[in-house]
């Protein structure tokens, strides 16, 4: 009788003809850590979205008969030097977080793809220069360059989201490009090219969406920095400027003098900063793990 050897027998892939959902269980049961973070982003954005259904108070209401209230019944997070609502301000807070967070990193990863992949596939002197100047962005770091961008742009929502956008750039053209280089030599780029079809299409047809799995995760790492970044700014007084609430302004208001006395002031805008980051960064770390291929087991 011939003896089959079991350990030369080819492990099955998993979920080959499995549903979407074994997918996400079995991705949910080996990136633990990814779940948390995951479900820290979802109920940031579900505040954010729902914000008007999830408060009482408006957020830039005074009142000064409850200046410096601690935290009870009837407001549950304390109120601030001005009476108002902390709970409230913290809420509203996500929404004006997620929405700088999101917009400058989505401008930040649109205009690296234009650069990167420009570089990475016209290559010569567009990728000498391009290179040149993402070398000067990625030599500053990035909260002293949001700063120079937002003190030359002045205190406005739009101007914070671009502020943080052009320090995030380098990082996203770097991906593609390298990406890119790696890609534009591959047989299916060949025979596009070998059909008469355009430079311009084949980058952007068959090139762009085999570097999108890293672009992602750049992204979603790269929105965690841009949180604390907008919290930085608006701490400094060069973010969001009133009355829209902020995290970093609410720390900022509240750090030098009413630290000790009123400490929930500090606490828990905090503990929302602190939060978000750690939620981005937990659900990067798993969604990396993920898609890039070297890091499988």
């Amino acid at each position: 009788m011939a003896i089959v050897d079991l350990t030369s027998v080819p492990a099955e892939e998993p979920f080959r003809d499995e549903s979407v959902w074994s997918r996400l269980r079995y991705y949910a049961a080996s990136h633990p850590l990814g779940v948390v973070g995951a479900l820290i982003m979802l109920v940031f954005v579900t505040v954010a979205v729902f914000a008007d259904f999830l408060t009482v108070y408006d957020p830039t209401a005074t009142n000064s008969a409850i200046a410096l209230a601690p935290p009870g019944a009837a407001h549950w997070l304390g109120a601030d030097y001005m009476g108002r609502d902390i709970y409230s301000r913290i809420v509203y807070g996500a929404r004006i977080s997620l929405a700088v967070g999101l917009g400058s990193t989505a401008l930040g990863c649109v205009l690296g793809v234009v650069l990167g992949l420009a570089s990475g596939y016209l290559g010569g002197w567009v990728d000498l220069v391009v290179q040149r100047v993402v070398d000067v962005l990625q030599a500053i770091p990035l909260l002293v360059l949001a700063l120079v961008m937002a003190a030359s742009l002045g205190p406005a929502l739009g101007n914070t989201v671009v502020a943080i956008a052009l320090p995030l750039v380098p990082y996203a053209a770097r991906v593609i490009r390298s990406n890119t280089l790696a890609l534009r030599e591959q047989p299916f780029v060949e025979a596009a090219r070998a059909t008469g079809m355009s430079e311009f299409r084949i980058a952007v047809r068959h090139v762009l969406p085999n570097t999108l799995a890293p672009l992602i995760v750049i992204a979603t790492a790269q929105l965690g920095a841009a949180i604390l970044t907008e919290a930085s700014l608006s701490f400094l007084g060069l973010g969001v400027p009133e009355p829209h609430p902020s995290w970093g302004r609410m720390l900022s208001e509240s750090v030098a003098e009413y630290v000790r006395v009123a400490p929930w002031l500090v606490v828990f805008p905090g503990l929302a900063i602190s939060l978000a980051v750690f939620g981005t960064n937990l659900f990067g770390d798993a969604l990396r793990d993920i898609l890039d291929p070297r890091l499988r087991n």
